[in-house]
């Protein structure tokens, strides 16, 4: 019998994407999954597999990187069946003007301060794009259902909280609630939002949190639907190899 057979909700960063290779400030861009993303999230199912971890529903995003992410997941684990919903609320945060530029010219130009504030900061977001840019969401026909006042020029962590809490609220709690085992496979900064709302961490705090491309992390959780316990699953040693390319992506030389 699996140890993780009352662990409810499972997050998975999706796996490494072309941008994400190139250090690429990727936000609301469609980009795929590199080769070894693709290895990451299959790794990302067997692991699940392994452990026990069974699901009956999946949350995801309208962004390829995390839908394939997802779907090589649940391939892993003979769960292509299991029925999926998608939604603009689980993309990942939108960099504004920072968007499709590279990391460290980014920080050439601004200085590393500036942009870690940028990057990690709960409240400071990035200069915004106008409505016109290529950059705003408006002109992509996957939203074209949202109401151009709720589709974003350019977020900070806390505008990324504000835009996931009511999916959260009115599609992944009553699954929840209803005794649903749930996987979301989503983005670095949508995840890392719902995270801090499930963990309870500070506003300053979240700032040091990185989650790793491709590893599933399951969370306990209580009566009010916080997490009791989270813990990453699979290989430390992989785990800290890839928090720590997160941390590096402004300081590569």
């Amino acid at each position: 019998m699996s140890a993780y057979k009352d662990y409810q909700l499972v997050i998975l960063r999706h796996g490494e994407s072309e941008w994400n290779k190139l250090n690429l400030f990727t936000g609301w861009r469609d980009v795929r999954l590199s080769e070894q993303g693709v290895q990451e999230a299959r790794a990302a199912g067997r692991t699940l597999k392994q452990e026990g971890f069974a699901f009956d529903v999946a949350h995801t995003s309208l962004l390829s990187r995390a839908i394939q992410t997802l779907w090589l997941a649940e391939d892993e684990m003979d769960l292509l069946w299991l029925p999926v919903f998608k939604h603009w609320r689980l993309n990942e945060r939108h960099y504004g003007a920072l968007q499709g530029s590279n990391k460290l010219e980014a920080v050439q130009k601004f200085g590393e301060a500036q942009v870690k504030v940028w990057r990690r900061s709960y409240a400071t977001p990035p200069p915004p794009v106008d409505l016109a840019s290529p950059e705003f969401p408006g002109h992509d026909r996957r939203y074209g259902g949202v109401p151009v006042t709720e589709l974003p020029r350019s977020e900070s962590l806390k505008d990324v909280l504000i835009r996931v809490m009511p999916y959260w609220e009115q599609a992944i709690l009553p699954d929840l609630k209803a005794g649903k085992r749930v996987i979301i496979a989503a983005h670095g900064n949508s995840l890392r939002a719902l995270l801090k709302y499930l963990e309870g961490i500070s506003d300053d705090a979240i700032v040091d949190v990185d989650l790793p491309t491709g590893i599933p992390k399951a969370y306990r959780l209580n009566a009010s639907y916080k997490a009791d316990d989270a813990k990453f699953l699979g290989d430390p040693a992989e785990l800290e190899r890839r928090i720590n390319a997160v941390k590096a992506q402004t300081k590569r030389a």
